[in-house]
């Protein structure tokens, strides 16, 4: 069971409580949803006790995950826009930072078993799109984004871009997300090369598109064409 308001805690158990946080982070990338509880406990240097006394289940634990990776990806859109006084090079800077973040990885791993109305999760969800939106809004104030593109379509290319090719072979997978990236956001700046197919996606788009397919078979045999397509802007929500 998801607490809403966890208890006020000593700076020792605050310290715990972030370790796991953070090797549970660590080991949903490397060894997806079905990571061992006990090697997260190992990596954050506690006891499987200490681990079930601060979460009571995996799907807890997942849930602080969550707002952990939501909440850093709000900080360091925070801090770019406060930063880089061009606004291009402050979207340039989030999108590589997200990229950091691993949300490529994380992004589906994180979404199974959550409640997306949960009040905590709702927060860090505003949070974090009401900054992208204004970065992106930045951007094309200042010229330089081109008009057809919406935060839908710049979250869903970064977490298509940044999500591991399957099984272990590409040990130097790494190496090309940020190359890849940054081809990908020259392509965002104006002029435009082309003209985009379609209509500029919104987040709320793509929530809606993930709850029909949720509901209708056969809107989720078009979901499955684009599996990452109803993720929250870090593929969280």
């Amino acid at each position: 069971m998801v607490t809403a308001h966890p208890p006020r805690l000593r700076a020792d158990a605050l310290r715990n409580r972030e370790r796991i946080v953070a090797a549970a982070r660590e080991a949903l990338v490397e060894y997806g949803a079905e990571s061992s509880l006990d090697e997260i406990a190992r990596r954050a240097g506690v006891g499987n006790a200490t681990l079930y006394r601060h979460f009571a289940d995996r799907r807890e634990l997942i849930h602080h995950v969550t707002l952990h990776v939501m909440a850093r990806l709000a900080e360091r859109a925070e801090a770019a826009r406060a930063e880089e006084p061009d606004a291009f090079r402050s979207l340039r800077r989030f999108v590589h930072a997200a990229a950091d973040e691993r949300v490529g990885a994380l992004c589906t791993l994180l979404e199974e078993g959550m409640d997306p109305g949960h009040p905590e999760l709702v927060a860090a969800r505003d949070r974090l799109d009401g900054q992208i939106e204004q970065m992106m809004a930045d951007a094309r104030a200042s010229g330089q984004l081109r008009d057809d593109i919406a935060v839908g379509d710049l979250m869903v290319a970064v977490t298509q871009l940044t999500r591991p090719l399957p099984g272990k072979g590409c040990a130097v997978f790494d190496q090309f997300i940020h190359r890849h990236l940054q081809l990908f956001l020259d392509g965002l700046m104006t002029p435009a090369r082309s003209e985009l197919p379609g209509s500029a996606v919104t987040l709320e788009e793509l929530r809606r598109q993930k709850r029909c397919a949720a509901t209708d078979p056969a809107a989720g045999d078009s979901a499955a064409a684009d599996p990452v397509a109803a993720d929250s802007a870090a593929g969280t929500g």
